[in-house]
């Protein structure tokens, strides 16, 4: 199944909803240090609402090591300075979904630091000045690549 990637995730609530949404989807989950709670947060707890033990959660000490472990075939970093729409994608399971921090993003030093081109960035549509938080745009985007794969794996 897709690997989702919160690059230096700050809010322990969002990664627990995404602990979550990984335990029910199958998604694997990988965190990229520094992160801005402690994994025994009780706000990450109380949003994963002890799924912790469905769900597969890697912690990385830097991006390298992250794309060592995954070794991905494709990576998609969404950011709201994209161009190209998230939902012109044909994912498949082995892609590398990648999410930068709730207050600044992947902002075009970090996109510059992990070696990304333009090519591989997407954006959630939405109004214009408007954002998501971070649980629900990783929510939607790992739910319509799960649509495409047919839900594998699901019951029902």
């Amino acid at each position: 199944m897709l690997n989702i990637v919160l690059f230096r995730p700050e809010i322990a609530g969002n990664t627990g909803n995404i602990i979550r949404l990984c335990a029910n989807t199958g998604a694997q989950l990988h965190l990229i240090k520094p992160l801005g709670f402690e994994l025994e947060d009780s706000k990450l707890r109380r949003a994963g609402l002890d799924y912790h033990e469905w769900a597969s959660v890697q912690v990385h000490d830097s991006w390298t090591a992250c794309l060592n472990h995954v070794q991905p075939t494709r990576i998609f970093a969404f950011s709201a300075r994209a161009t190209q729409n998230a939902y012109q994608i044909h994912y498949q399971a082995s892609d590398l979904l990648l999410f930068g921090c709730e207050s600044t993003g992947l902002t075009p030093e970090i996109s510059q630091e992990l070696g990304l081109s333009a090519e591989q960035f997407v954006k959630l549509p939405m109004k214009a000045g408007r954002s998501l938080n971070l649980s629900n745009a990783v929510a939607v985007t790992v739910y319509e690549a799960w649509r495409q794969m047919a839900f594998n794996g699901a019951e029902g």
